[in-house]
């Protein structure tokens, strides 16, 4: 498997449900991180992801602490609207995990500081908007992996 997508406390169903189908396109593993602000069992999370959601590989942590313990020393890239390298800067690996913070509010800022060396930001034009929506920015990082090296 190439990545592992690791969403942080995910709050909307149909993000997850998108990125699900992203994690299977890429041949890349899903992680979600409790609490999350709907049921898995949710049928628009399974509407997102269609009928492929059977076929994901899906690891399910109680917590951010069980998350980390558990994947300790592994590389890690976070992903952050408050990072100062750009997300094409990354020396993407296989295996290596790509971390998403929940929609309304992104990675907690504690992440941030232990990790600044390894939050990155996907660059966004224009003043007025704060984000992009988080299924979004993961098929960008993920795709951007993806990207033949020449």
């Amino acid at each position: 498997m190439p990545y592992n997508i690791v969403l942080i406390e995910p709050e909307i169903h149909t993000n997850t449900g998108n990125i699900g189908r992203l994690s299977l396109a890429s041949g890349s593993n899903l992680h979600l991180v409790k609490p999350f602000g709907f049921e898995l069992s949710d049928k628009r999370v399974k509407r997102a992801g269609l009928d492929y959601w059977k076929h994901i590989s899906l690891k399910i942590y109680e917590n951010i602490d069980d998350f980390f313990e558990t994947h300790e020393g592994k590389k890690m890239a976070f992903f952050s609207s408050h990072g100062e390298a750009m997300h094409w800067s990354i020396d993407y690996e296989d295996d290596m995990f790509l971390i998403f913070g929940k929609e309304s509010t992104g990675l907690p800022i504690d992440i941030i500081e232990a990790n600044r060396d390894r939050t990155y930001k996907i660059p966004i034009y224009n003043e007025h908007i704060r984000s992009l929506n988080l299924a979004n920015a993961v098929s960008i990082a993920v795709y951007e992996g993806l990207k033949p090296k020449i």
